[in-house]
């Protein structure tokens, strides 16, 4: 009777350990598709340029990019999504680094902030 309590027990230990387990790859699966529209929407940013043929960002334009980024975050989970282009000074001339920043869903601190950052360099 106690070989079988005892089996019982590791065997209920087992179970927890592939619960925390579920819970880590469900964690590393939401950060992956939070990434993966953070470069999608990058990468919309970046046809505009190229379409434009300048990494010299308008106001409004950034103002309309900012708001489509709160749009995916309340559609799409991409909460205190903020959109920064900078054109860098460095040689080549034409090119603007894209960064997206946004805290995610399941952390329970702001301070936790994730950020994708790609580089554009226009012809």
């Amino acid at each position: 009777m106690l070989e079988v309590l005892i089996s019982i027990l590791l065997f209920a230990f087992g179970l927890l350990g592939l619960i925390g387990l579920e819970a880590t790859a469900i964690n590393v699966s939401v950060d992956a598709e939070d990434r993966s529209r953070a470069a999608l929407f990058a990468n919309d940013i970046a046809s505009f340029m190229w379409a434009q043929n300048s990494v010299n960002v308008p106001s409004s334009q950034m103002t309309t990019w900012n708001s489509n980024c709160a749009k995916l975050s309340t559609e799409t989970g991409l909460p205190s999504c903020v959109v920064t282009v900078t054109p860098t000074a460095a040689s080549p001339t034409n090119s603007a680094d894209i960064k997206i920043t946004w805290v995610p869903v399941h952390e329970s601190k702001t301070s936790t902030v994730r950020q994708f950052t790609t580089r554009v360099i226009l012809p």
